[in-house]
C-alpha cells in the first residue's frame, strides 16, 4: 500500500510535507522568524512566503521541507489585514469612509523603495477596505486585498488624495489564502509541541503547530490523479488525459492547479493546459504541465511504462 492521507502520515512523514501557519510577532524579521521555525524543529529548510516588516504581526506562513516546493503558490491567493491609518490633519468620518470607497477596486501602486520587486507602477485589486473604529486622527480598518499590495504605502496614497497626508502606524495581517489568524500558532506554542513530541511521544499538539501541505494550497482548483500515474508526475512528466480521475475544484485554461492523489496527498503543482470541463472529455493528450513536484518519487511505485 503506497501513500498516506494527509492526516495519517506518520509524524516523520508529516514534518516532510507539513508547513508552520505562523502568528508573527512584532520585532524579528520574517527571515529570522524562518530561521528560528527551522531550529525548534531540528530541520534543514524553512522558508517563508510573504514578507512581513519588523513591525508587523500576524499570519506568516513558513514551509519547511518538501512543501517549500509549493509556498510561493500562496500569492495566488488574498491577503487580508487589520490596521490603524492616521491622518495629519482632522477629517470625519464621512471623509474617511469617502476615501476608502474611491481605493476600493483596481488601484495603481508604485512599491516603495526598499521592496524585493521592481519600482514600477502596477495595478493592485482592493476587494474590500472597510472604516471598523476611529478616534480623532486614527482610523482601525480592515482590508482585503491582491497579493503584492502594499498597506503602507496604500495608507501614503489615501493621505496624499485626501490632502491631508497620512501614515500607517500600525498593521496585522489577519489572512493569507485560506490561512487565517485562527489557524496559526506561536513560536512558544511551537518549541512547547515539539519537546511535548519529543520527550513524551504526545504528537496532538505538533499536528496542530505543524499542518499539511494540502492546507496551504486549498485556495487553488485541482484535479485527482491515478495512482498509476503519481509515480511519473513525481519524476515530472506531465499529466496525460489517461491518468486524469477526477476533478476537485473547476479550473480554466493556464490556470495553477494541484495534482492529488486518491488518498488526498498534493502530488504536484501544475498548469492547466485545457479547462477542466474539456479534460475529463480528452482520450489522450496533455492535459496539464507539471511545474512544481511536492511529493517525492518512489512514494508510489512506476506505473506507466517507458518506451
Amino acid at each position: 500500500m503506497s501513500g498516506w492521507t494527509p492526516e495519517e502520515r506518520p509524524m516523520d512523514i508529516h514534518l516532510k510535507y507539513g508547513f508552520v501557519a505562523l502568528n508573527k510577532p512584532a520585532g524579528p524579521s520574517s527571515h529570522q522568524v524562518s530561521s528560528w521555525v527551522r531550529n525548534i524543529l531540528g530541520l534543514e529548510k524553512a522558508g517563508h512566503s510573504g514578507t512581513l516588516d519588523p513591525g508587523v504581526t500576524g499570519v506568516l506562513p513558513v514551509g519547511i521541507n518538501n512543501s517549500l516546493r509549493a509556498i510561493e503558490a500562496i500569492h495566488l491567493g488574498h491577503k487580508g489585514y487589520v490596521g490603524v491609518i492616521t491622518f495629519h490633519r482632522d477629517v470625519t468620518k464621512k471623509e474617511v469612509e469617502e476615501i476608502f470607497k474611491e481605493f476600493t477596486g483596481p488601484i495603481y501602486q508604485l512599491p516603495p523603495v526598499r521592496s524585493a520587486v521592481k519600482r514600477q507602477i502596477r495595478t493592485r485589486e482592493i476587494h474590500s477596505l472597510k472604516l471598523l473604529e476611529k478616534q480623532g486622527r486614527d482610523s482601525l480598518f480592515s482590508v482585503l486585498c491582491e497579493s503584492g499590495t502594499y498597506i503602507r504605502t496604500l495608507c501614503n496614497d489615501m493621505g496624499d488624495a485626501m490632502g491631508t497626508g497620512a501614515n500607517m502606524d500600525e498593521l496585522r495581517r489577519t489572512r493569507t489564502a485560506n490561512i487565517t489568524i485562527e489557524d496559526t500558532c506561536t513560536l512558544h506554542d511551537l518549541l512547547d509541541a515539539y519537546v511535548f513530541w519529543k520527550e513524551d511521544g504526545d504528537e496532538e499538539l505538533l499536528r496542530k503547530a505543524v499542518k499539511p501541505v494540502e492546507h496551504m494550497l486549498s485556495h487553488l482548483p485541482g484535479a485527482v490523479i491515478r495512482d498509476s500515474a503519481v509515480d511519473a508526475i513525481c519524476h515530472g512528466a506531465n499529466l496525460a488525459a489517461p491518468g486524469l480521475s477526477s476533478i476537485v475544484k473547476d479550473y480554466n485554461q493556464d490556470q495553477t492547479i494541484v495534482l492529488y492523489s486518491s488518498k488526498g496527498e498534493a502530488v504536484a503543482l501544475a498548469k492547466a493546459t485545457v479547462a477542466s470541463t474539456k479534460a475529463l472529455k480528452k482520450k489522450d493528450g496533455i492535459v496539464a504541465d507539471t511545474n512544481r513536484v511536492i511529493m517525492d518519487p518512489g512514494t508510489y511505485p512506476p506505473g506507466w511504462k517507458k518506451h
